[in-house]
């Protein structure tokens, strides 16, 4: 049998519960705004009240036997999914053991059969990256799911009678018919976060009011009456356990290394080559590293580099040369000048499913351009530094209390406290208590964490890293039909990470475990160099065309209008345009000009 991947895809639909028929006219809106998603074919599926649309990327096997909406008429279930499924084959044989008999070599089917044998605890087998619904034909149930890491988005928009879903938020945005379709009014706790926390704003909350996003690790099932619950079906442990008690620190490194050697060959399954972006830091390396040792040859691996501006380098390439080198691969560097990361950006920002502010969204964007020209699946280092420990913000919070962690947690990693909230935004967005503190706060003295540190890997693991490098890659990798793995959030390893004594994560300016493991594989040169921030310096240092965007984004009539910042606070930041960093350095006007310019993008 041949191996079938469906590749990555996107899915829309619609389910009513005010007894009128599912309206396909904006399904087929949504599926026309997933096209980069899914440019291989699309397919639509309606049954009264409930419709499905999906925008289909073929990695092999261009057969119809796995076009979604996928219809099984024996099970009565139909699904849309977006996703991969690296066990699909394991989950298959075991559920043909049970009898079930299969049309199709996708994984697609595997979770329908999957569902259909273990209800809604399918999610518990799989093993990848997935958003699916599924539509139960006699009882008219529909749920819908998120994989356990949150890789896979599913946006979500509400009115009273009608639930709509999509893998972006703008596809929502394409459905709306007449106005008042969607609630586009800026939710003024979200952009609190956004402004507070690095452009990051927890799910379920979006910076629309009126849309919604499904909390990774979750499933909702929705009754055919429109009642719904919520269950977060998987949580990692951030504790120390009994029979890991007389394990040394060559133990844990020995059991992390298995599981990510583990987790790297799961993400092979595929019958085209699988490249690598690597940024010649520690943890793409790693990846190249064991991919050589599982007997990859030839390995098509891709890096970027950009022209230095004001001062700061733009390039890491010397080290991405070296593991080129040491592994033997077919290694692709690519230049981009500063007036091609301005042409770029207009892309970037309409390939965003939110606002984000991350200097790295550009160079994804144009990363994935080029890869897509000649690969269709890449595995990518994301992760690691949530996981593993790689911050600088974690050593100050070893030795301190629970409440003391929140403060350090806030004033490392928070672009601007809640009293300098009250000089940016308007009045009519100011709040008067502080949703962003407040919600670090309770997220860290939630049980299940051990200790501060712990308790802070488990917050940016389950939430800064889902909407901010996360969402990043799938957002501009998908934007190019490309394909982006992420072994470092494979579940399996996150939870062996989780319960790894914080220490050894902190060992060795960050990552102790990880570098350990490198030491075995790469050159060490890669692991003991300064961290780098992949600077995207057109972006860092405003100026130029860039700068002229971003002007005339915030003094456009549309800005005015929606009036979501002080104007003498726009003022003073144009007036001096590189003077305002955030503590992560990020620049403040980009955050501010990011925001106007992609709801503009996004006709908001």
């Amino acid at each position: 049998m041949a191996s079938w991947i469906k590749g990555m895809c996107g899915l829309s639909g619609e389910i009513r519960f005010d007894g009128s028929m599912a309206d396909t006219t904006a399904v087929a809106r949504m599926v026309d705004a997933l096209v980069p998603r899914g440019p291989d074919g699309q397919g639509s599926w309606s049954n009264g009240r409930v419709a499905f649309g999906h925008r289909r990327l073929s990695v092999i096997d261009l057969s119809t036997c796995g076009s979604q909406p996928m219809i099984d008429n024996d099970l009565g279930l139909t699904a849309v999914f977006n996703g991969c499924i690296y066990d699909y084959q394991e989950l298959r044989a075991e559920l043909e053991g049970h009898g079930y008999r299969f049309f199709s070599h996708s994984d697609t089917e595997v979770i329908l059969k999957g569902y259909h044998h273990w209800g809604t605890d399918v999610v518990s087998h799989l093993h990848g990256m997935f958003a699916f619904v599924i539509h139960e034909r006699d009882s008219g149930r529909v749920v819908l799911a998120r994989d356990r890491l949150g890789i896979k988005p599913l946006y979500l928009s509400e009115t009273p009678g009608r639930l709509r879903f999509a893998s972006t938020l703008p596809a929502l945005l394409r459905a709306r018919g007449h106005a008042g379709d969607i609630d586009t009014s800026i939710d003024p706790v979200a952009l609190h976060h956004y402004l507070t926390w690095h452009a990051v704003v927890p799910a379920p909350r979006t910076i629309l009011t009126g849309v919604r996003k499904l909390p990774p690790a979750t499933l909702r099932v929705i009754e055919a009456d429109g009642t719904s619950r919520e269950e977060r079906y998987w949580n990692a442990t951030y504790e120390r356990r009994p029979e890991h008690a007389s394990w040394s620190a060559r133990d844990w490194e020995d059991a992390i290394e298995e599981a990510l050697r583990v987790a790297v060959r799961r993400r092979l399954v595929a019958d085209i080559p699988v490249g690598v972006l690597l940024s010649g830091g520690l943890d793409s390396s790693l990846i190249v590293g064991l991919l050589a040792q599982e007997g990859q040859t030839g390995l098509a691996t891709y890096s970027i580099g950009f022209e230095a501006v004001g001062g700061r380098e733009g390039d890491e390439f010397q080290y991405s040369d070296v593991i080129a080198e040491r592994f033997a691969t077919d290694h692709h560097r690519i230049r981009v000048a500063s007036d091609e990361l301005a042409a770029a950006l207009g892309h970037a920002i309409g390939a965003m499913a939110e606002p984000m502010v991350s200097h790295d969204v550009v160079a994804f964007d144009l990363l994935s351009e080029r890869v897509s020209q000649s690969i269709r699946v890449v595995q990518s280092g994301q992760g690691a530094d949530e996981v593993f420990a790689g911050y600088h913000w974690y050593p100050p919070l070893a030795d301190v209390g629970r409440e003391e962690a929140v403060e350090r947690y806030a004033a490392a990693f928070f672009d601007r406290d809640h009293a300098q909230m009250r000089s940016v935004v308007s009045n009519r967005y100011a709040l008067t208590d502080d949703p962003s503190l407040a919600f670090v706060r309770e997220h860290m003295s939630m049980p299940g964490a051990e200790t501060a540190v712990d308790a802070a890997l488990r917050l940016d693991s389950q939430v800064m890293l889902v909407d901010d490098p996360v969402k990043r890659v799938d957002n501009m990798s998908m934007a190019w039909g490309l394909e982006a793995r992420v072994p470092f959030l494979d579940h399996d390893l996150v939870e062996l990470a989780a319960m790894c004594p914080p220490e050894l994560k902190l060992a060795d300016g960050g990552k102790g475990v990880l570098k350990a493991i490198g030491r075995r594989i790469i050159p060490p040169e890669v692991i003991d160099r300064p961290k780098g921030y992949f600077p995207v310096p057109a972006i860092t240092h405003l100026e130029g065309k860039v700068l002229g965007l971003v002007r005339d984004a915030l003094s456009s009539e549309a800005a005015r209008e929606r009036g979501l910042f002080r104007p003498e606070y726009v003022r003073e930041l144009l007036a001096d345009p590189n003077g305002e960093l955030t503590p992560l350095r990020g620049n403040k006007l980009w955050q501010l000009g990011l925001l106007e310019l992609w709801l503009q993008t996004h006709g908001v």
